[in-house]
């Protein structure tokens, strides 16, 4: 399985995207769901450029304590630069599979656009469980693929397109067996939300045409895909903004659950 390489290059790239206004009013549903409150201690897995990380310190305050956890060298650095005026906050290397905390550590875990990346799902779910304490809630949220609506004249080679842009995930299509994951992995799900992301038009400073570039750069090469073919795939898209018939939208499944 090929995966998108999170070096610097990539930090900085999901540092802008991760500030468009899409992403920050997804960062904010997702606090909301989440409900963190001051003193608690809370768990952020695969937490990327520390965006959310900030947010929950800024909500437990310096009572509690809040703990990111990415496997990039990379995103962890951008993100330690973020909270480096919050003590109360740490950016900890590891991956979701063995993660590195005592049992019941935490009272509060929230994972976004994470899993679908793991490899073995029961395995990291149940290391979730195992560091939140009994009743500790837990967010994850993750993307359907499936769920993409995006304007192109020519579908033909847009549906190429998709269809090699799965590969850079483990689980392109997660959200259908989240809840029966968390299940058996010890949760109850209390939950189940829908966050779109919905891009009506062609800006730069949204989540649609940040990823664009990422996007024709992964598929060259794939599945028959050429440089050519990407790169008027970008073409195509961008046209559909000049003539005002551009349209993006996908969806995020947000799923809440308690551990029993």
């Amino acid at each position: 399985m090929s995966m998108l390489p999170f070096d610097e290059k990539a930090a900085r790239h999901f540092q802008r995207v991760y500030s468009t206004p899409d992403v920050v009013q997804q960062r904010a549903e997702v606090l909301a769901l989440l409900a963190p409150q001051p003193g608690e201690r809370v768990l952020d897995v695969g937490s990327g450029p520390g965006f959310l990380v900030a947010s929950l310190a800024d909500a437990v305050g310096a009572a509690g304590a809040v703990h990111g956890l990415d496997p990039s060298g990379p995103m962890n650095a951008v993100a330690r630069d973020l909270i480096g005026t919050r003590p109360w906050a740490r950016i900890d290397d590891g991956d979701a599979e063995e993660l590195p905390y005592p049992d019941g550590a935490f009272d509060a875990a929230v994972s976004t656009q994470v899993y679908e990346y793991v490899a073995d799902i029961p395995r990291a779910l149940s290391e979730l469980r195992r560091v939140l304490r009994l009743g500790g809630r837990a967010l994850v949220l993750d993307t359907d693929w499936d769920s993409v609506v995006w304007h192109a004249a020519d579908r033909q080679r847009h549906r190429r397109i998709m269809a090699a842009w799965e590969e850079h995930l483990v689980h392109p299509h997660l959200p259908c067996t989240l809840p029966g994951h968390l299940r058996r992995a010890g949760f109850r799900v209390t939950g189940r939300h829908l966050i779109p992301l919905f891009n009506p038009r062609y800006e730069q400073n949204t989540l649609s045409a940040m990823n664009m570039e990422l996007i024709a750069r992964f598929v060259a090469g794939r599945q028959g895909l050429t440089e050519a073919d990407a790169d008027a795939w970008m073409a195509d898209l961008r046209e559909r903004g000049a003539e005002d018939d551009y349209l993006f939208s996908l969806n995020r499944y947000c799923f809440l659950a308690v551990a029993e």
